[in-house]
């Protein structure tokens, strides 16, 4: 048997299969993400290993007999956070999330730095790991002082199960520490933020041995032998992995909180000037590069909110076929944006709002926002030589054909949308646990979903969206100058 675990902005999701990747069951638990000022997002540590406890006690409950023999667990989570911790591995203040943009007057500063785009690959965003550092050194200088190690979200989960201060390769790409070429941490790049490679966990790639389950939590949790904890992977290389995803030409579309267009490389050609994020794939000599929105569901989400609705009725009282662009225009930087702009003081707002606008027209147009901004990375990933060719839609958000036909149209690609199953971050981390406990490799165990459903453009309509979209850029221009007065 075998675990996966993915650590999600608002909650832990555990998946249990079998060898052939049969999902036995899951279980959920949620957590806070406080916002203490304008800009900040943090979590409690803690809370992360509360919700393990969690649905582990759970799945113990309804699996136990799948669950004792379990045989490989891994890891999946959002990348960039800052889990400080000191030679004791106790955590020193509440870790610093990925939505995170108090550090963007010292991600400014660093990207700034001759030579550092060159090592990581990519732009130093204001919500990426360094710069954090950075801010605490400058705001919290008795917490710097006593940094002993610096983890990523998933890699503190690893060392309460494992006892080991391990990262892989994925994650640690989207730190600026790492140089993505090779695979390796950087000194140099350490030291432009006052960091060392001592304050640095081990890295191994994803499929790769971590360590093993503690044996205390093996006899808490009922598991008869032991238990190797895979490298893993952040989240989208995890549902990269999860959906199979891993060769030239392939990628995926994701409608999740956060808005990502991603395609998997077979060779490292960064190009940070287009703020796509060029990163580590999970799997060892392949890469990734990505768009990023920061506000996809979460657009949604937000207008429910104001509106006080559910999201997904608001969704639900679409058609399932679009009719044309809505006059009314929405820009989705509800908390600044990275591909293209990186902008962390970019903010949003809806234009050509009338006295008839109503429910409908309002969750069209926030649907259309974020269908532009993926447009936007789409762009984007074109000036790097990217060509995707086959793209499978993902994300809570991939519910909604009316979605989904609106970003067909825009991106003029077809979008494949899974059957029903699991093909996610957490069943990424399930295959790279069976992978490293040396139950299949790649390419038996990275295969695609089956397709419910392939959603095409609307050459009909691609004429009219594409005036939406000359609009929308002139809209996003005007907000751009406002953002940097």
């Amino acid at each position: 048997m075998y675990l996966g675990l993915d650590l999600g902005t608002s909650g832990l999701r555990a998946l249990l299969s079998d060898g052939d990747g049969r999902v036995l069951g899951s279980a959920e638990a949620q957590y806070p993400n406080p916002h203490p000022r304008p800009g900040w997002s943090e979590q409690d540590p803690a809370d992360w290993i509360a919700a393990c406890e969690a649905v582990l006690s759970e799945l113990k409950a309804r699996h136990s007999d799948a669950l004792t023999q379990l045989k490989g667990i891994g890891l999946s989570g959002h990348m960039h956070g800052a889990t400080l911790v000191d030679a004791n591995g106790d955590v020193l203040r509440p870790c610093i999330l990925w939505n995170d943009t108090r550090a963007a007057i010292q991600a400014a500063t660093l990207d700034a730095a001759p030579g550092l785009r060159d090592i990581s690959g990519n732009i130093v965003f204001p919500g990426f790991t360094a710069p954090k550092l950075m801010w605490v050194a400058e705001h919290e200088p008795e917490v710097f002082a006593k940094v002993a190690k610096v983890l990523l979200p998933k890699d503190y989960l690893r060392l309460w199960l494992t006892g080991a201060y391990v990262a892989d390769v994925s994650d640690a790409a989207g730190t600026s520490w790492l140089d993505c070429g090779t695979r390796d941490w950087s000194d140099e790049a350490l030291s432009l933020s006052g960091m060392t490679r001592a304050k640095m966990p081990d890295l191994v790639e994803g499929a790769q041995a971590s360590g093993e389950l503690r044996a205390e939590l093996r006899s808490k949790w009922g598991i008869a032998g032991s238990v190797v904890v895979a490298g893993g992977a952040a989240d989208n290389a995890a549902a990269a992995c999860g959906a199979g995803c891993f060769a030239e030409g392939q990628g995926f579309v994701s409608l999740g909180t956060s808005g990502v267009l991603l395609a998997a490389k077979d060779s490292y050609a960064p190009a940070p000037e287009t703020a796509v994020h060029t990163f580590c794939h999970a799997l060892p000599g392949r890469w990734y590069q990505m768009g990023v929105i920061l506000a996809a569901t979460d657009s949604l989400n937000w207008l429910a909110r104001i509106l006080g609705e559910a999201p997904g009725d608001l969704a639900r009282a679409l058609p399932d076929q679009i009719t044309g662009p809505s006059d009314t225009m929405f820009m989705p930087f509800l908390s600044g944006e990275r591909t293209p702009h990186n902008n962390a003081k970019l903010r949003g707002g809806f234009a050509g709002l009338a006295i008839g606008s109503e429910r409908k027209e309002l969750t069209a147009s926030v649907m259309e926002g974020v269908a532009y901004a993926l447009r936007d990375n789409l762009e984007a990933l074109k000036a790097t030589g990217t060509d995707l060719t086959s793209v499978l839609a993902l994300g809570g958000g991939a519910r909604s054909r009316y979605w989904l036909e609106t970003l067909a149209t825009l991106l003029g690609l077809e979008l494949k949308r899974p059957a029903d199953g699991e093909f996610g971050a957490a069943m990424g981390a399930v295959r790279l646990a069976m992978i490293a406990a040396g139950n299949g490799d790649i390419a038996s165990v990275m295969s695609q979903p089956a397709i419910a459903e392939t959603i095409s453009p609307r050459p009909d309509l691609t004429a009219q969206y594409d005036q939406g979209y000359a609009r929308y850029r002139a809209m996003t221009q005007a907000l751009v100058e406002d953002a940097n007065r």
